[in-house]
């Protein structure tokens, strides 16, 4: 199988898994949300809900990898920025540009983690959404990064199963950054996308 079929058979899975899941939860669509002020929630704080943890970013790494107190790192889930520290590969089209709006937006901030199913990646990694302000007390003024730098394009969408709880967003979000042709999808040509 080659590495597109392999890539489309899993973004066909994703989505078949996100619709299972939105027709499941139709009822109640917007999980209740619980905040641990600091720390990695534990199975007692949250219960079954979706918890955020408020964190503070140490540093960027690049366009999708924060470095957290406690020495921890945090990948982005659903979303995927081009490569700036890859030593097997040169510097990604827009890697910088990533990168530094990144480090623009969340550098030396508080922001809210949300993990999905998986706890970590194969690189240890936690699994992570992050907002800047509390989507939990008004989902208005937070800013969501993963879906903020796809919709400005600065990532493209990347899920794996069974993280895909905001899969359909994201692709919505892809959407209207290659129509308008923001970012990478203005900046790169198609062979690097």
């Amino acid at each position: 199988m080659t590495r597109a079929n392999k890539q489309l058979t899993i973004y066909v899975l994703a989505i078949i898994y996100a619709v299972i899941q939105l027709f499941f939860n139709k009822n109640n669509p917007l999980p209740k949300v619980s905040i641990v002020s600091t720390g990695v929630p534990t199975p007692e704080s949250c219960r079954g809900q979706a918890c955020l943890t408020q964190v503070k970013v140490i540093r960027i790494i690049d366009g999708d990898t924060i470095e957290i107190e406690g020495n921890k790192k945090v990948r982005y889930i659903g979303i995927n920025t081009p490569e700036l520290h890859d030593p097997r590969r040169p510097v990604g089209c827009f890697a910088q540009a990533a990168s530094d709006e990144n480090k623009r937006l969340v550098e030396g901030k508080e922001v809210y983690i949300q993990k999905d199913v998986s706890e970590t990646d194969k690189y240890k990694r936690l699994l992570r959404y992050v907002w800047i302000g509390d989507p939990s007390v008004s989902s208005a003024e937070a800013i969501f990064v993963n879906d903020y730098l796809v919709r400005q394009g600065f990532a493209q969408v990347s899920t794996f199963p069974p993280d895909v709880k905001y899969q359909l967003q994201f692709l919505e979000a892809q959407k209207e950054a290659k129509i308008n042709k923001l970012g990478l999808w203005k900046e790169c040509p198609a062979k690097y996308l």
